[in-house]
């Protein structure tokens, strides 16, 4: 959120010298396709997404679309500076999240183009397998709806709980009908709950948290199945600005092969492109 003076004086200037000379092309009969360059800040999470828009940034220069990433520190400001219009767009978040947090907050927020999916895991440094997990181990979760919904259906799929009939993916520890080692299920946020680990028998993790907390692939020792995943991540607008076409250039901008290869340097496999 800093700087944010600078950046607006910023955008004013370019956008004061793109009308004078959009004026002064029109006055000569050529064409005036600068005057459709457009300045715009995009939300992320910092981490290894950073270099991912760095690529997305230089691509969608080429098209005269100037991005200024905001990068916030966890997952509860960008929809919240989105919907003020602090920023025009953000890149962080999955349909199960945006729809809790719309139903929350009102957020007048919509998806307009995939990025990535990250299948979360369970990590433990103290156990190689599922069947090494004893009786009343503890387990950490993400405490944010969507989240630790999808954290217990992972639980769920290990054999290490059973969750009522019909619970959808929302469900919470209340939604837990069977327990039979008794697990003891830790919500911690989601920030928090990899870097627990060491206090934990195992932990469920987003994986990007996992790579910012240290943990590695050979620590997973379960992972959610990446059919029908339906958390896949996104860009999204305010609702309103889907069709403009500052939008679809931000997509296109993405969604490349360019963008595809840092995007898989940067993930080594734990990301995958979801487009």
């Amino acid at each position: 959120m800093k700087n944010s003076s600078k950046n607006t004086f910023t955008w004013t200037r370019r956008a004061g010298l793109a009308a004078l000379l959009a004026g002064a092309i029109a006055g000569f009969g050529l064409p005036t396709a600068q005057a459709a360059d457009k300045t715009i800040k995009v939300g992320i999470i910092s981490g290894e997404d950073e270099d991912v828009w760095r690529a997305v940034t230089a691509e969608a220069a080429k098209k005269g679309l100037t991005i200024k990433t905001v990068v916030f520190n966890d997952y509860t400001q960008p929809n919240e500076a989105l919907e003020r219009g602090e920023i025009d767009a953000n890149a962080f978040q999955h349909k199960p999240y945006l729809d809790n947090q719309i139903k929350q907050h009102g957020y007048h927020i919509v998806p307009v183009g995939y990025t990535g999916v990250w299948p979360i895991g369970l990590y433990s440094k103290k156990h190689k397998s599922i069947a090494d997990i004893q009786s009343g181990a503890q387990i950490g979760v993400p405490n944010d709806p969507s989240n630790e919904g999808r954290a217990l259906w992972v639980l769920q799929n290990a054999g290490l709980i059973k969750l009522k009939d019909g619970t959808g993916i929302l469900a919470t520890v209340a939604d837990v009908a069977e327990n039979q080692k008794g697990i003891k299920i830790k919500e911690l946020d989601a920030g928090i709950v990899g870097r627990s680990i060491d206090d934990l028998d195992a932990a469920v993790v987003n994986t990007d948290w996992a790579l910012k907390s240290g943990l590695s692939p050979a620590e997973r020792i379960a992972q959610e199945p990446i059919t029908d995943n339906p958390y896949r991540n996104f860009i999204a607008v305010k609702q309103g600005n889907e069709n403009q076409e500052w939008v679809k250039t931000l997509v296109a901008s993405y969604q490349n092969d360019s963008v595809k290869a840092v995007f898989e340097k940067v993930y080594k496999g734990t990301g995958l492109i979801a487009y």
